[in-house]
């Protein structure tokens, strides 16, 4: 069973280890993975969220990504202490968003996370996607082929299946 949602923001200590980041800059998938890899890890799993040309079959150009960073890198916090509660033996979680106007291709996300054990680091790598796509105060807005653009709603997140073995 997966850990319960929190929407509640604590002071958390991060971990020396893990590494989280709000960025205008291209995202390295090799940076990520050498910040989640170490020597006592039997897997690293990573998540890559890239910018897609349609959305439901309408064409989309670009994508632009606005975040409340301050609130955005807590809630990342949250997420690897709670990834730590219920598999402990993560070893390291790394999170990085862009912010911007990204066009075709690029990517906009990357969750990686390091562990001992594969099942384990899946598992906690697609709890911290779900949970940011629900929990972090970050807003996508798509721009379509015929000009026009539109905010994704805050309330259209996939029902993360917290507890249901999804």
């Amino acid at each position: 069973m997966n850990p319960p949602l929190t929407t509640t923001l604590t002071p958390i200590k991060p971990k020396a280890e893990d590494s989280f980041a709000i960025t205008f800059a291209p995202l390295s998938i090799e940076e990520a993975y050498l910040k989640a890899n170490d020597q006592s890890n039997g897997a690293v799993v990573m998540m890559s969220g890239m910018v897609r040309n349609q959305t439901d079959g309408k064409p989309v150009v670009s994508l632009e990504y606005q975040a409340y960073e301050p609130m955005a890198i807590r809630v990342f916090y949250q997420i690897a202490a709670n990834i730590r509660d219920h598999w402990p033996d993560v070893n390291r979680v790394v999170i990085y968003h862009r912010i911007g106007r990204l066009q075709i291709g690029e990517i906009s996300v990357l969750v990686v996370v390091g562990c001992p054990h594969r099942k384990e680091a899946f598992e906690a790598c697609q709890y911290a996607i779900d949970t940011l796509k629900h929990n972090a105060p970050i807003w996508k807005k798509e721009h379509w082929a015929d000009g026009s653009s539109s905010w994704v709603s805050i309330g259209a997140c996939e029902e993360l299946g917290v507890g249901s073995g999804e």
